[in-house]
């Protein structure tokens, strides 16, 4: 499951089509594209913009919140956190590389992107989404060794292997990233220049490309299975392991303890990828323009702004880091996992 912002999902229908000679010299250079989301609303476009404003700057508060309180508070210097810190990190990337454009189309009639620009955008979306399915695995690992193997924890999640996890996940995006942009470079690229959406994904250049796309389609059905299906795999048999073991401990209390140790963790796993599906394995046929764009909106936008509202509503930790941030009661200390 590889995460291109698209209601197609990873295995397309686009086959390549024998052109005419006609139609292949009638083919003109792409330099820019043309998004046709929030198109249909032509008289809503203050409000949208006021809406993605507030939501944009909700997801960059929480998420420098987050980051503040767990590099500032001694409680927080733990693998857990650590790892919540780099995916408040992640989800800034990821609401940065779409929003702000969005933003500044909403004032433009015509709502456009140049062929660079969106080749960028989808490197750092197709990067950040990658490494945000690989870390969710990490800090599932995570969870797993300190209530299955708590004896073990200390060696297990030492630094070292802190900072090779975060590390391993990062490239693990890059890498999938770099082959995809790299291929999406190489396609021919025809009229019309439009794009039924308000961002770029690979799907959707596909659609408009008059080259062979077979390879394209190829790959990202690979990194459909290594980069999204395989962490989540990993995430559902790591928590399967972590609940048999909750639900052996004698006491209710000690169960309660143990659970609320990864509750967090697992609401941010359930929404990422409940909306993921729910984007992706939609039927192709039979949906609007505007309901495509509400799901993406979900997925894209709705999901960063979550996840630090998750871990201050359902971690007791976390509250009490940003209650004393917010009354000034903390005092900076070195960071160590």
């Amino acid at each position: 499951m590889l995460f291109v912002h698209s209601h197609h999902g990873f295995y397309f229908s686009h086959c390549f089509v024998a052109r005419s000679p006609f139609e292949m010299n009638n083919q003109t250079d792409v330099t820019e594209f043309i998004f046709l989301g929030f198109s249909n609303h032509s008289k809503l476009q203050g409000l949208f913009f006021l809406v993605f404003l507030i939501i944009y700057l909700t997801t960059l508060l929480g998420n420098m919140l987050i980051m503040t309180a767990t590099r500032i508070s001694l409680a927080l210097h733990t693998p857990m956190y650590y790892f919540l810190s780099n995916l408040s990190f992640l989800d800034i990337c990821y609401t940065s590389t779409t929003i702000p454009v969005m933003l500044v189309n909403f004032f433009r009639e015509k709502k456009t992107i140049s062929y660079e620009g969106c080749l960028s955008q989808i490197f750092f979306l197709v990067t950040c989404a990658g490494t945000e399915c690989v870390l969710l695995a990490a800090m599932a690992y995570d969870r797993y060794v300190a209530i299955c193997h708590p004896l073990q924890y200390p060696v297990l999640m030492s630094v070292k292997v802190c900072g090779f996890l975060v590390s391993g996940s990062w490239l693990c995006g890059l890498v999938n990233s770099v082959t995809h942009t790299v291929l999406a470079a190489t396609l021919t690229l025809c009229g019309p220049n439009q794009i039924s959406h308000f961002l770029c994904d690979i799907p959707l250049l596909l659609k408009l490309s008059c080259s062979d796309t077979s390879l394209n389609e190829s790959v990202l059905h690979v990194a459909s299975a290594t980069i999204g299906l395989s962490p989540c795999l990993f995430t559902g048999v790591s928590y399967i392991l972590i609940i048999s073991a909750i639900l052996r401990i004698p006491s209710a209390q000690g169960r309660s303890k143990a659970f609320s140790t990864c509750a967090s963790h697992l609401t941010v796993v359930v929404v990422f990828y409940g909306m993921a599906n729910f984007n992706y394995d939609r039927p192709r046929e039979g949906y609007s323009l505007d309901m495509d764009i509400l799901v993406s909106v979900l997925f894209c936008v709705i999901t960063p702004m979550l996840n630090p509202i998750i871990y201050s509503l359902r971690n007791k930790e976390v509250k009490g880091a940003l209650r004393k941030l917010a009354r000034g009661y903390v005092i900076p200390g070195k960071i160590s996992v």
